[in-house]
């Protein structure tokens, strides 16, 4: 049987989707103003941003975007020396931007429910394969780099 793995982007998606509609349905208390914005989109771009460095990083190194397909390098340069998990982080910051930009409170919780749910079935179990593949480069990063911030 083939176990089917919904990937991060579907799950950025699923997020994106639940915002909008929390805005919509119930969106509680609003924090609306041209200042929220503006802070939204900003951190909307550093998301984006995050998303293009590490990716170029990958491709750069020759290993895949995909988790846990055709792992070849261990990635620890650039925005790497900073957070283990670049991507994730970049994806967690457009759904926060966006729940800033549209100003729901509800939606608020969208964010920390993504980073859960990544965390559970993406980055724990990225980091197990990856101490396997890399059993000492690995650990040492780990000691060295934080997982999220």
């Amino acid at each position: 049987m083939v176990k089917r793995i919904i990937y991060p982007p579907i799950w950025l998606v699923f997020g994106l989707v639940a915002i909008f509609a929390l805005n919509e349905l119930m969106p509680g208390f609003r924090f609306t103003s041209s200042a929220f914005q503006m802070l939204g989109s900003v951190i909307i771009f550093l998301g984006l941003l995050l998303l293009l460095l590490a990716g170029g990083l990958f491709k750069r190194a020759g290993t895949d975007l995909i988790p846990f397909k055709n792992v070849s390098a261990l990635v620890t340069t650039g925005i790497y020396r900073l957070t283990r998990n670049p991507m994730y982080l970049g994806m967690a910051a457009i759904l926060l931007g966006c729940t800033i930009t549209v100003g729901a409170v509800t939606a608020l919780a969208v964010t920390p429910v993504f980073m859960v749910i990544i965390q559970l079935r993406f980055i724990r179990p990225e980091e197990e394969m990856l101490r396997g593949i890399f059993p000492e480069d690995f650990p040492a990063y780990c000691t060295r780099v934080r997982r999220w911030l």
